[in-house]
């Protein structure tokens, strides 16, 4: 069988593709909801913070549910076993998505502060148990996990929590503040402004060290293993590269620039982490043999081929959608747009309202 052209490779990729999507679009709603308390030194900044990704927010979760969806489609043992061993972390992180989905719902519907104070907090714990928690248990894949001869999980929680995997969460939680911050630059203006600039500049150190150490940590294991899959060097290299790009380009005054160069380095740190898999999905810390891959977890090759007529119609459609989605809601938020705080809020936030 060739390793490289076949529908499990495909899917494989796409899969990639859609987790890397979902880190760059929801990165920065992550980011700018840990922000939240931080930045916004009253409610008036609060709104703002929260309306510059009220319009985006839901429809950058679509990415997630369609990668849930195409890995229970196409590996649907990679997907069995991953959630079965990570029962608890991923418990977690949807339980941090509901309180964030919900505290965008409800912040808006009382004006008592009290009321408010509970729903930022919700904000920011939904916005950071995902960030931290997706970032282990994607070090946790390529780093293995126990998985016997049948394919099972028989570890527990804490062989999930190993250094490795910390310092891959705390590289995606650091990542995603600064890709908040940096989305915060473009959206916003006045002081609110330039307190996201600087906080920028602090989480730069900050996002940088940890990519560094990751992918750093990263290049060891796989020397030890004599097996670093696919990778490239120039995909680690370049992640580091975009890292110092974007230092530089928020000191020229270069926001956009900033903003989709750590996109990018989101981008290739994820990728650093497919391609070190492949041909694996998931690695096993107790034999090779036992290790899942794009082979023995795939669905059938019919399963496939009908996937793959669907997403070539589908996939056009909804980026083109979320595309113009972007382009109508592309203006910076003023505190002047805002209306009375104690206005009634149905449906989703907008740009104008929450």
């Amino acid at each position: 069988m060739n390793t490289y052209w076949n529908l499990q490779t495909l899917w494989f990729v796409l899969i990639a593709v859609l987790w890397m999507g979902y880190f760059f679009l929801e990165g920065f709603d992550f980011g700018v909801g840990m922000l939240l308390p931080f930045l916004g030194r009253d409610d008036a900044d609060r709104r703002v913070i929260i309306n510059s990704i009220g319009p985006v927010w839901d429809g950058n979760e679509v990415w997630l549910l369609v990668a849930g969806g195409a890995t229970f489609a196409a590996f649907p043992v990679w997907y069995a076993t991953v959630f079965s061993g990570f029962y608890l972390a991923l418990f977690l992180i949807l339980l941090g998505l509901i309180f964030r989905a919900v505290a965008f719902e409800f912040r808006g519907k009382t004006d008592d502060p009290r009321w408010r104070r509970w729903w930022d907090r919700a904000l920011f714990w939904g916005s950071a148990l995902p960030a931290l928690l997706w970032g282990v248990a994607f070090a946790d894949f390529v780093n293995g996990v126990p998985i016997d001869a049948n394919r099972e999980f028989v570890g527990n929680l804490l062989d999930l929590l190993q250094p490795y995997a910390l310092v891959g969460g705390l590289a995606t939680l650091s990542l995603f503040l600064l890709h908040g911050a940096l989305f915060l630059t473009l959206k916003t203006t006045g002081e609110l402004r330039e307190r996201a600039n600087r906080t920028a500049a602090s989480l730069w150190w900050v996002a940088g060290a940890a990519v560094l150490a990751f992918l750093t940590w990263s290049f060891v294991n796989a020397a030890v293993r004599q097996d670093k899959g696919i990778v490239p060097d120039a995909v680690p290299l370049s992640a580091l590269g975009a890292m110092v790009a974007v230092g530089w380009l928020r000191r020229e005054g270069w926001e956009l620039g900033a903003f989709l160069l750590n996109g990018a380095a989101i981008v290739l740190v994820t990728a650093t982490i497919f391609l070190n898999l492949y041909p694996r999905v998931l690695i096993s810390s107790l034999a090779a043999a036992n290790n899942l891959t794009i082979f023995n977890s795939s669905s059938s090759q019919y399963t496939l081929t009908v996937m793959t007529v669907i997403a070539l119609f589908f996939t056009p459609i909804v980026l083109a959608y979320q595309g113009w989605t972007y382009w109508v809601f592309r203006k910076r938020i003023d505190r002047s747009e805002l209306r009375p705080a104690a206005a009634p809020v149905s449906g989703p936030p907008t740009s104008a309202g929450h």
